[in-house]
């Protein structure tokens, strides 16, 4: 009986051992995990987020401007780009100026002269748009447009000490074989003038992107919109005073729409270029074409022919590309 008590107690013991030894190792793992998780950088996880909410109002930008451009289109044979130039910097002051009253201290501000520089390049690359929906097609001219990122990865480059990353590099590439693809140059001869007038627009809208990523770094996205509008309002008169001829009710009504959308749109870019680098930003304005393309059908019946298919393709590959750059950045900090 002894014997047999002595096994049961030696069971025990093994038993209490092992579960003793069970809670240790469990223990350990679950101190293991705790030094993992206090070792992950809080900073390289908001910034991933801010990169990809980032890249999620470039989108919404996107479609906007896709709609922009049909309203230029459908007003061009009434109104002047002059003229659509200062109602649309109007319009779309009316429509922040209550939030403007109300909070009068997002006017405080580091760069004034650089808000003017800026607003004139912004009313410079509206009316050279202006132009080119008017005399070309929309998605010639939104192809022409995708070349601004390129000239903000160059500028980005260059001017502001960002680091090219082989991904982004290849993802440019691809993006401009993508414009290359839809433009098809030397199939019909020189460029039109429209695509001209599209080329110096993507141009400036380069710069002012540069501009963005530099003033974003103190001001607020409400100090960059506000600026803006309300330097483009008076800027913007002077040529529109020379050509001004009263556009109809129908034409005022869209005139209305594209104003408060562009200050809405406005404030979507300016913070979607504060959240992340410009270079990685900037490539999400390409999904801009499908959108530009299916309304062009809807709206215009302009066939959608198979180089653009092929070149949107491409470019919104190229897209994808420059968002999974985005997670390899974040994974190799970690």
């Amino acid at each position: 009986m002894r014997s047999s008590s002595r096994c049961q107690d030696d069971d025990g013991f093994d038993t209490a051992r092992k579960l003793k030894q069970a809670a240790r190792n469990h223990s350990s793992v679950l101190r293991a995990e705790m030094r993992s998780a206090l070792k992950t950088d809080p900073g390289v996880q908001g910034s991933d987020r801010a990169a990809y909410l980032g890249a999620f109002y470039m989108m919404v930008v996107s479609a906007i401007m896709a709609i922009d451009s049909v309203i230029v289109r459908l007003l061009s044979p009434e109104v002047h780009p002059f003229i659509m130039g200062f109602t649309r910097a109007g319009f779309g002051l009316l429509a922040v100026l209550p939030w403007i009253l109300r909070r009068r201290s997002m006017l405080a501000t580091h760069y004034r002269a650089r808000h003017f520089v800026r607003a004139a390049l912004k009313l410079a690359s509206l009316i050279a748009f202006f132009y080119a929906f008017a005399s070309a097609p929309l998605a010639d001219v939104t192809a022409i447009a995708f070349t601004s990122p390129i000239f903000v990865f160059l500028g980005a480059w260059l001017l502001l000490g960002e680091q090219p990353r082989r991904a982004r590099l290849i993802a440019m590439a691809i993006g401009f074989v993508g414009v290359l693809i839809v433009v098809r140059p030397g199939q019909a001869g020189e460029l039109p003038p429209g695509l001209w007038f599209a080329l110096a627009g993507a141009l400036l809208t380069a710069v002012i992107q540069l501009l963005l990523k530099d003033m974003s770094a103190t001001d607020s996205t409400e100090t960059l919109v506000a600026w803006n509008l309300i330097l483009m309002v008076p800027i913007a008169a002077v040529p529109a005073l020379l050509v001004w001829s009263n556009p109809s009710p129908a034409a005022w009504g869209f005139l209305a729409l594209q104003g408060v959308m562009g200050a809405f749109n406005m404030m979507l870019a300016t913070k979607a270029f504060s959240l992340a680098e410009a270079s990685l930003i900037a490539p999400f304005d390409f999904l801009r074409l499908p959108f530009v393309a299916l309304l062009g059908w809807l709206l215009f019946s302009q066939p959608v022919t198979a180089s653009t298919l092929i070149g949107g393709t491409v470019i919104f590959l190229a897209t994808l590309l420059m968002a999974r750059s985005a997670g390899r950045r974040v994974i190799s900090q970690t």
